[in-house]
């Protein structure tokens, strides 16, 4: 395993994680959340810095578990990786979080799209950055 790729390409993918989730979540889907404020935990905000830190530990899984069946195939490889990814979370994810809370199909079925835009995106930045 190249360790220097891995932990770039870890933090790369990160901070995309962190940006994209910010622009959907903080910025488009703001109007959605007021509509279902009473969902959210009171004191959600101050504890962010756990989802941050889950977030972080994600990134390092994702890029690792791609070290593992890496074939040196390029950003294509990287896509694939993350559709799979993203399917495996995303569906089982999303389709578990519509049938326990109450929210729109629709705030779900973005959820889903984003998710599974995100996932393929940090998978071609994975295979970018690691490529040996």
């Amino acid at each position: 395993m190249n360790i220097k790729r891995f932990i770039i390409a870890s933090i790369a993918v990160f901070i995309m994680i962190e940006a994209i989730d910010w622009l959907v979540h903080g910025l488009l889907l703001a109007k959605w959340y007021q509509d279902i404020k009473g969902l959210w935990r009171t004191e959600m905000m101050d504890l962010m810095w756990v989802m941050v830190l889950g977030s972080l530990f994600f990134s390092f899984m994702f890029v690792f578990i791609f070290t593992k069946g890496y074939e040196a195939r390029g950003v294509v490889e990287g896509a694939r990786y993350g559709l799979f990814i993203g399917l495996l979370i995303n569906v089982s994810g999303v389709l578990g979080q519509y049938a326990m809370y109450p929210i729109p199909f629709g705030l779900a079925a973005i959820w889903l799209a984003y998710g599974m835009i995100e996932m393929v995106i940090a998978g071609m930045i994975t295979a970018a950055i690691y490529r040996t």
